[in-house]
């Protein structure tokens, strides 16, 4: 008797993983999670190499509202079960990495997910409607829809002449001592080459960091993959003149010499000298990571993008190119590619949520959870604010969920929570037309200092001239026949609570009475 495949086969038991499994044990799916290592999170016993997160883990806010304190928690998957957040795990701000391991056991047993551990995905192909997953142990795995959680399983080695000598940053040694008194050329300028030169600025004579581009800082842009603060003393040790420094520039060529050591050949982007070429003791690459689609058979090969680096996906967070192959976590991040939070836990864990709503709604027949309302401008303004002025999943993923408030052309229409904001045609039909909801920065906010006290900034209390603001706030959109016909924003406020009936309410409320009347028209 042929065993009936399963209903959804996801692979990794990562954060993303974990999470699109609890939502799916929830809705009583048939589904499997292969894990190549011996326990959840494996990816987080190695990574990152210092040991300690970056993510915030703010355990007093002031609040008990579990909620809001979501915006604050970056390292919490989404639960009904009020014992499982990870600030009970660690007080640390920035936690260390095997707490987080640990918290990921738990969370796997508490919610009894069903994960084959020790068991790597090897290859993946079609069958009819459905795939078929062999693994590396020999079994085969049949199942309707595939969805991959697995993270990066591949360092992204930019294609210089020689760097296959040069130690990558999950190999390298992180302890500062096999470094005395060496020179030591670290390439790339995210968090990983600052974290990594970080260590080693205590007992390397020379380091040198290096890139293309320039070093773009967190704080100012607001992407959190960009430069954060913890590890950007190095940017001193240049600055202040103590022997290292960040070349602006390409690594053309590296060459391993006879007695081990290095030299690297730099093509400045910035200095008068076209090349030149310098001596190292030490090239470590920490250029970040990239899919591996090679477990991928003929006729199911996901389209890459962004340099081949990612899957490029529908709004469903489906393959553009494969039905029924969907991807979660991190490698969903080209969606908002440097832009947004898809690539880090407080970001994908809505995703993922996102995700599983479009698989409840397309194969299932769920509706979108949502709930009813009428069109009267006072409460469609009251209901955006109570969720602008709570939801944890609008404030993570600015810009990339939206609410949306669709309607029926009768007077009524329906709240729905956390859509990605591109999809288009809301998840249900809206002859009324539509409006979205996001918390989003204002234009140009990434080219701001927030520190320029010269730089004019609007008032708070001026609703008029609400879209000038460069800090997040809330933005709604009126859509009619594929569209933006109106856009109203809700003027930016220190403590992020939009309340004033004054500044935030009423405005709100004339834009929505300007709205629904035209749409009747």
């Amino acid at each position: 008797m042929r065993t009936q495949p399963l209903e959804y086969l996801v692979i990794g038991a990562g954060p993303a993983g974990l999470q699109l499994g609890c939502f799916l044990a929830k809705a009583g799916r048939r589904y499997l999670i292969l894990e190549a290592g011996e326990g959840p999170g494996t990816f987080f016993k190695t990574y990152p190499r210092h040991r300690t997160l970056i993510s915030n883990n703010k355990k007093h806010t002031g609040t008990d509202d579990p909620e809001l304190n979501l915006r604050m928690d970056w390292n919490s998957l989404l639960s009904d079960d009020p014992e499982l957040v990870f600030t009970r795990y660690s007080d640390r701000y920035f936690p260390a990495a095997d707490d987080f391991v640990r918290y990921l056991a738990d969370f796997t047993e508490r919610h009894r997910l069903n994960v084959a551990y020790g068991t790597r995905a090897a290859h993946i192909t079609r069958d009819g409607d459905g795939f078929h997953v062999t693994d590396d142990q020999g079994g085969t795995h049949a199942a309707e829809r595939v969805i991959v959680a697995s993270g990066f399983s591949k360092p992204n080695v930019p294609p210089v002449p020689g760097i296959e000598t040069a130690e990558l940053y999950g190999e390298h040694s992180t302890d500062p001592r096999a470094y005395v008194n060496k020179r030591v050329l670290v390439l790339g300028k995210g968090n990983s080459a600052f974290e990594t030169a970080e260590n080693l600025i205590e007992t390397a004579a020379v380091i040198h960091v290096a890139g293309p581009h320039s070093v773009k800082l967190a704080w100012r842009t607001h992407f959190v993959g960009h430069l954060r603060a913890v590890n950007n003393n190095f940017l001193d040790t240049y600055q202040l003149k103590s022997q290292n420094a960040i070349l602006d520039g390409e690594v053309r060529h590296i060459e391993r010499q006879a007695d081990g050591r290095y030299l690297a050949t730099v093509a400045f982007t910035r200095a008068d000298e076209v090349t030149k070429d310098i001596p190292y003791d030490h090239v470590i690459v920490c250029t970040g990571f990239r899919i591996d689609a090679s477990v991928f058979g003929d006729g199911c090969r996901p389209e890459l993008t962004i340099s081949d680096r990612f899957p490029a996906l529908t709004p469903a967070y489906e393959s553009v190119n494969v039905p029924g192959l969907y991807f979660a976590g991190t490698l969903t991040q080209s969606r908002d590619f440097k832009r947004g939070t898809s690539g880090f836990i407080h970001g994908y864990r809505y995703g993922v949520r996102a995700l599983h709503r479009f698989l409840e709604r397309r194969y299932h027949g769920v509706q979108w959870p949502g709930r009813a309302l009428t069109a009267d401008p006072a409460e469609l303004a009251a209901a955006v604010l109570a969720r602008v002025n709570r939801s944890s999943g609008l404030w993570q993923q600015f810009g990339t969920l939206a609410d949306m408030i669709v309607l029926d052309g009768r007077g009524g229409g329906r709240y729905l929570e956390e859509v990605p904001a591109d999809a288009g045609e809301p998840p249900e039909a809206a002859p009324g037309g539509h409006f979205t909801i996001t918390l989003d920065y204002g234009p140009d906010h990434d080219k701001t200092d927030p520190f320029d006290i010269s730089v004019a900034r609007i008032r708070q209390s001026d609703s008029g001239r609400a879209h000038e603001g460069h800090y997040l706030h809330p933005i709604v959109r009126h859509h009619r026949d594929g569209s933006v016909v109106a856009v109203h924003h809700v003027t930016e406020n220190l403590e992020n609570e939009w309340t004033s009936q004054e500044v935030h309410v009423e405005p709100l409320r004339a834009f929505f009475a300007r709205q629904t009347a035209a749409s009747t028209v």
